[in-house]
């Protein structure tokens, strides 16, 4: 049993990545040595003990006053089912979630299996009273900011009463990690005229019309807008940003190897990309997704990050800073209080179906 302390404390799966839980014990030895967990408290490992306990020795971490090993002897795999993965109570995963639940840790950070997260932390932490469905959000980053898309693969089909809860856990996490008041927040469609999209864009837009008090929706915005910094926050369904965000990777890596290709095609083009080389690492830092690697499940009673499974130390060290961020900012207070009114206004509004189109 692991008592609970003062402040942030985040429980971390040990187990559940690409690169193993050495680089999971790497990336503690590194944060623990950053200013960037100067919010953290207490840090609970989770996973065989056998396998970690010699980990944390040679990493000088044994008898680290803030770092906690939580034995837990099962893993899941990254192809596992979520149901599946739901029964395997000793895995390492639904230890962090559990640790969650009964209050132990504030926080839970997993690069395990993206379904059986999920699955495993509606089904334990339970949805927040007034959200019908959680929703993963994803920073993309861009030129002159960044913005928050969502959801960005959680919820393929959503009703317009879901985009609107979208719009309101995405501009609370805004507020967490951006150091923005008021978050602008679009809705996502194939054009910025009243009535462009389907009949649940349409909904969503007239119900978000009306919360402009509770949150700075500015209206539909289409993909162009992305990226020239018209909003802090990008909603759209599952299904839809999922797509987007994927695309989106794609271009980057082609385009990294087209000026890979490009610039070491002749020496004088060489030359040129060395005296570049400030500019260059630049971009590099500008799109790189190391600061914000990780990815809470919003719309739950209690915090779980979802880092990528193949994250390295930094990544790891990333998504805990990212799980002190937001319960340092205390999301879910605001967001139940605006939920609260938007299933008030839509109580009498209709619920279209997803894929059913509007005539507009």
């Amino acid at each position: 049993m692991v008592e609970k302390t003062c402040g942030a404390t985040v429980a971390v799966d040990a187990m559940g990545g690409d690169l193993g839980p050495s680089e999971v014990v790497a990336a503690i030895r590194l944060g623990l040595g950053s200013p960037d967990w100067t919010k953290l408290h207490k840090i609970i490992l989770t996973g065989r003990q056998e396998e970690l306990l010699p980990l944390l020795r040679e990493a000088g971490l044994e008898n680290h006053p803030k770092v906690v090993l939580e034995h837990a002897p099962d893993v899941i795999s990254m192809d596992e089912k979520p149901k599946a993965a739901f029964r395997r109570k000793e895995a390492s995963l639904l230890r962090v979630i559990d640790l969650v639940r009964t209050g132990q840790a504030d926080g839970a950070v997993s690069c395990g299996n993206t379904g059986a997260l999920m699955f495993s932390s509606t089904l334990i932490l339970k949805k927040m009273s007034g959200v019908e469905r959680p929703a993963l959000p994803a920073v993309i980053p861009s030129r002159n900011h960044h913005f928050i898309l969502l959801d960005a693969g959680a919820q393929p089909e959503t009703t317009s009463r879901q985009l609107v809860h979208n719009a309101i856990l995405g501009e609370a996490y805004a507020r967490a990690i951006f150091p923005i008041a008021k978050p602008r927040v679009g809705l996502l469609t194939i054009g910025t005229e009243e009535g462009k999209g389907t009949a649940r864009i349409a909904e969503a837009h007239d119900l978000l019309k009306q919360l402009k008090g509770e949150i700075n929706y500015i209206g539909l915005i289409e993909g162009f807008d992305t990226f020239r910094s018209v909003a802090d926050v990008v909603v759209c369904d599952g299904f839809t940003g999922n797509i987007l965000l994927k695309t989106l990777e794609a271009c980057l890596v082609t385009l990294k190897d087209v000026l890979k290709e490009e610039i070491t095609a002749n020496p004088i083009r060489k030359i040129g990309a060395l005296l570049n080389k400030g500019a260059f690492a630049s971009i590099k830092r500008t799109f790189s997704p190391e600061h914000y690697a990780g990815a809470p499940l919003l719309g739950l009673n209690g915090l779980v990050v979802k880092a990528h499974g193949s994250s390295n130390r930094e990544f790891i060290k990333s998504a805990v800073r990212i799980a002190c961020d937001a319960l340092e900012h205390d999301m879910n207070a605001h967001i139940g209080d605006t939920i609260e009114k938007a299933n008030a206004l839509a109580k009498s509004a209709p619920v279209t179906p997803a894929g059913v189109e509007f005539s507009g």
